[in-house]
């Protein structure tokens, strides 16, 4: 079965005020219960984890500068692996995410699967 990754962005525009931790905790509850249905449900292969605001770009001169960038409108906050049969089944357990709450988005990019080496 195919796999898709699950890239979650968030608006840069969301550095508004701090969570409180009972809100922080509620927003990852509702993570750990769409994650962990897909789970017990057989679509999500790997949760994935959130991640940090900052980053490198790696260039291909070998140049590395700080990342991501001021002038993007949204910031990756995280990715799962999941399977489905085509995009649109991934498409359909994307729509179950919590990340439009707070105006994110999730993108999804079907994972090519490469022959091994001969």
């Amino acid at each position: 079965m195919p796999k898709f990754l699950f890239i979650y962005r968030d608006p840069v525009e969301k550095t508004g005020p701090e969570l409180t931790a009972d809100e922080m905790q509620a927003n990852m509850n509702q993570w750990w219960e769409w994650l962990g249905q897909g789970q017990q449900d057989g679509w999500v292969v790997a949760m994935g984890d959130p991640l940090t605001p900052d980053g490198r770009v790696v260039g291909s001169n070998k140049s590395v500068t700080d990342g991501p960038y001021a002038e993007s409108k949204e910031l990756v906050g995280g990715y799962s692996i999941i399977q489905a049969t085509d995009f649109e089944e991934a498409c359909q357990h994307a729509m179950g995410c919590p990340i439009y709450a707070g105006g994110g988005n999730v993108e999804v990019r079907q994972i090519m699967e490469a022959p091994a080496p001969e």
